[in-house]
């Protein structure tokens, strides 16, 4: 029986991480066994504990509690439970997923140890160094035995930095996750009725990249377009703890207007409300695709994407934080003629596990 860790501490990875569990539970379980550990970097309720719930997945067996602090004192603590957990459960394996900073201490801390480490959503690049994910990504996949990508884009770029071995395409486990948990969303969720919303006539947005929160100008410029279009159109704003304390002190709630500011989504209650807008407007490289998925629009208040085939294909545009540019995104976003099959066939997880046992 060969052991896996499996490392997760933010809300896309808990996602992420639910489509591997439940096909290792389906097809694998007689062959693997999975350990998952939890670095506390998304401590709220709604951040974490409900993601367990509504996706099925097993308690961590280890929870760290570790979050807040910067970035290296974060990371540091990170890498200094998880070795810990290593050095005790001996994995054969170590499974990290995208490009936070628990991915980062889950990379290291294997590597120093010599245990193979396998990178789910490997060569993503943003080439913007100023990025801290960009960063974490590009270290994790130095160091990684197994990269899978989700794109043949992301396969190039590992190409182009001359890393070829244990590179493969297996698409991307969010689209496994799409398909799993399309209809019970809207079987299950009431937000759109606890919000007040219809179907088809409001705007979601995200916005939580440190690229917009850590920039006043940005973030002031994003809070008043926001504010803007909230007059015409209702719109729905979730807001991760941070960037709602940073709003608050830099005094940007005026400006936000009628916008109904809401805490953390479920995982089910945000399905729920992508799958219906009119539009979504994100900084946040998940929802981008799921926007796509959905086959909603999607203006993405950055000025450089991982997902460009969300860009090409039509269905998503970038403006940055400029608030005209955004403005005139949302009130121009139309639907394409398709969506191209990039991102694979909604079996990206059980292609992981075929390789790791």
């Amino acid at each position: 029986m060969k052991k896996i860790l499996t490392v997760v501490g933010a809300r896309p990875q808990f996602i992420k991480a639910a489509a591997v569990s439940r096909a290792l539970a389906e097809g694998y379980a007689s062959k693997l066994t999975e350990i998952m550990v939890h670095t506390g970097q998304h401590y709220d309720n709604n951040m974490s504990q409900v993601f367990f719930d509504e996706l099925g997945i097993p308690e961590p067996a280890h929870n760290l509690e570790i979050s807040g602090g910067t970035h290296g004192v974060m990371t540091g603590r990170m890498l200094e439970g998880i070795e810990r957990v290593m050095l005790s459960d001996r994995p054969d394996v170590v499974l990290i997923y995208g490009d936070t900073n628990s991915t980062l201490a889950g990379a290291l801390a294997a590597v120093k140890l010599h245990i193979p480490v396998a990178h789910v959503e490997a060569g993503l690049r943003s080439f913007n160094m100023r990025m801290p994910e960009e960063v974490n990504r590009i270290v994790a996949d130095r160091v990684s035995s197994l990269l899978f990508c989700p794109t043949e884009t992301a396969v190039r770029n590992l190409a182009n930095e001359g890393i070829v071995n244990g590179v493969s395409n297996v698409g991307d486990v969010m689209y496994d996750v799409s398909l799993h948990y399309a209809k019970v969303a809207v079987e299950q969720s009431k937000i759109a009725a606890q919000l007040g919303v219809t179907d088809g006539r409001y705007v979601l947005a995200t916005c939580h990249r440190a690229e917009n929160t850590d920039d006043p100008k940005r973030m002031r410029s994003i809070a008043a377009a926001l504010g803007e279009l909230a007059k015409d159109i209702p719109v729905v704003l979730p807001l991760h703890p941070r960037t709602r304390q940073i709003v608050a002190n830099q005094g940007l709630l005026d400006l936000l207007g009628d916008v109904q500011v809401v805490e953390p989504l479920s995982f089910l209650d945000m399905v729920r409300l992508e799958q219906s807008a009119k539009v979504i407007l994100t900084d946040s490289g998940g929802v981008q695709k799921e926007a796509f998925f959905y086959g909603v629009p999607c203006v993405t208040m950055r000025d450089e994407t991982e997902w460009v085939e969300t860009v090409s294909s039509g269905w998503n545009v970038l403006v940055g934080a400029d608030k005209d540019k955004l403005l005139a995104a949302v009130h121009e976003a139309a639907m394409p003629a398709g969506r191209p099959a990039v991102y694979g066939d909604g079996r990206a997880a059980e292609k992981i596990l075929a390789q790791l046992v």
